[in-house]
């Protein structure tokens, strides 16, 4: 049961992720006004959750002897490659956090917030929406027995 309850929050993990980035990166090319910013706030939020379940969860599955083991995570190729594609988005989830918690702290003491990096922000949503997306197609076709190599 464990198991597959670990399973089921990974995968509804990854719902929430794709949508709520999809949903900041809207945000961020919508109004920057007060209720602008609220939106952008509240999808990064749900991004973060996402974020923390995935790595837990993945972490439990991959390494915490819930799933298939080790062994068949670490040699197989699209494990490999999604695990570039979590890297590559956690890299470009930097400027996001920075400029974001800017944000905050601007809006949460009353001063103007300098939204200028909004469209970049959005790009990199954008990007990382599409990592999203190729991170479940690596997935299903580790789950077939694809990209698993001896050794």
């Amino acid at each position: 049961m464990l198991r597959w309850s670990v399973a089921a929050i990974h995968l509804l993990a990854l719902g929430i992720g794709l949508g709520a980035v999809w949903a900041r990166r809207r945000a961020l090319l919508g109004a920057l006004d007060a209720p602008g910013l609220s939106r952008i706030f509240t999808a990064d939020n749900w991004w973060a959750v996402s974020a923390l379940l995935w790595i837990t969860t993945g972490v439990a599955r991959a390494f915490g002897g819930l799933d298939k083991g080790t062994a068949y995570y670490v040699h197989n190729d699209l494990f490999l490659a999604k695990m570039a594609c979590f890297a590559l988005i956690f890299a470009l989830e930097i400027r996001p956090i920075v400029t974001l918690i800017r944000w905050r702290n601007a809006a949460r003491r009353g001063q103007s917030v300098d939204t200028r990096a909004a469209p970049a922000l959005a790009r990199i949503s954008a990007v990382q929406t599409a990592l999203v997306i190729l991170m479940v197609l690596l997935a299903t076709g580790m789950a077939r027995g694809f990209g698993a190599r001896s050794g």
